[in-house]
């Protein structure tokens, strides 16, 4: 099968609903203009996207229930293998209530389910197959009950046997520890990044000096989101300040996940910084500008990826 290909992981999928709405009344009656219902999780997300990108790119992780099943047959609709283990309960429904008129969106967010340990034994043999065949790895999302903030650490170790390189798109301990088993990128958002380095940062070079101690320690290229602010991206030798273009923000779900995708897709065709840092920050500003869990397409980013400012460092 040949080892140009992407397996994205997702241990805490949900079906995403997406609400919108004339405007949020708390405390009243709010009917709905309409209702989507959309595959979500990061690793999820990463995947339909680079499916876009004709990547041939395979969706593991754990799901349940009925939802479950309507997300991989969705997933297996649009052409993306599934590897996903059955687990016992229902996969969570995740809403997003979308205020059209203030362009904001209020997300609630279900625990998901309980994975036993024969769950994770089976994932981790699926992965194990996987790898023999896989060029990148992205692991990204939350982690459901039963699940050790461990795991991303112990998954990326396991890649670096196959030489995989790896993703790691996490937050708190998860994030923390998954560091320490030095993946090829990370791409913590602001807050993460602060909280990784217990520091508050404040401007650009705060931030440059925290990702370059993420590169100190052998991780070979950080991104930090910045939201409407954009992104600075770095390896060793090269950093860039990049800049979006303007949009009507309408949901930030998705965005990270997009600008995660361009980075595995820039890492299979081996491409340089800049071009990295152009394409995910057009990806991530397009997702912004949609409803709930839509992301952006090949075609759009190939259409705005020139608008996007670009600094060196």
């Amino acid at each position: 099968m040949g080892r140009q290909q992407v397996v994205t992981v997702t241990l805490n999928p949900s079906m995403d609903k997406t609400v919108l709405l004339p405007s949020l009344q708390v405390g009243g009656l709010n009917r709905a203009e309409e209702i989507r219902l959309d595959p979500g999780g990061k690793g999820i997300n990463v995947a339909r996207i680079l499916q876009s990108f004709q990547v041939r790119v395979t969706a593991a992780g754990f799901l349940a229930g009925t939802l479950g099943s309507r997300i991989r047959r969705e997933l297996e609709g649009i052409g993306i293998r599934t590897e996903f283990v059955e687990v016992a309960g229902e996969t969570r429904t995740n809403m997003k209530l979308v205020d059209t008129w203030k362009r904001v969106t209020t997300e609630i967010n279900e625990p998901g389910f309980d994975i036993a340990p024969e769950a994770l034994k089976a994932l981790n043999q699926n992965l194990e197959a996987l790898l023999a065949e896989t060029e990148v790895m992205v692991l990204g999302g939350s982690l459901p009950k039963g699940v050790d903030t461990q795991i991303y650490y112990d998954y990326i170790r396991t890649a670096h046997r196959f030489g995989v390189k790896t993703i790691l798109d996490a937050d708190g301990e998860a994030l923390a520890a998954g560091i320490e088993a030095i993946p090829y990128a990370v791409k913590p958002n602001q807050f993460e990044l602060e909280q990784l380095v217990g520091a508050k940062l404040e401007t650009d070079r705060d931030i440059v000096e925290a990702g370059r101690s993420l590169l100190n320690r052998g991780i070979r290229v950080v991104l930090v989101s910045m939201g409407a602010q954009g992104a600075i991206v770095m390896n060793e030798t090269e950093t860039y300040r990049v800049r979006p273009f303007p949009i009507e923000a309408l949901s930030t779900v998705g965005a990270g996940d997009s600008m995660v995708a361009v980075m595995a897709h820039a890492l299979l065709a081996d491409r340089p910084l800049p071009e990295l840092a152009r394409w995910s920050a057009a990806a991530g500003t397009l997702t912004a500008s949609k409803p709930g869990t839509q992301v952006s397409t090949f075609e759009e980013i190939e259409r705005h990826v020139n608008q996007v400012q670009l600094q060196a460092l």
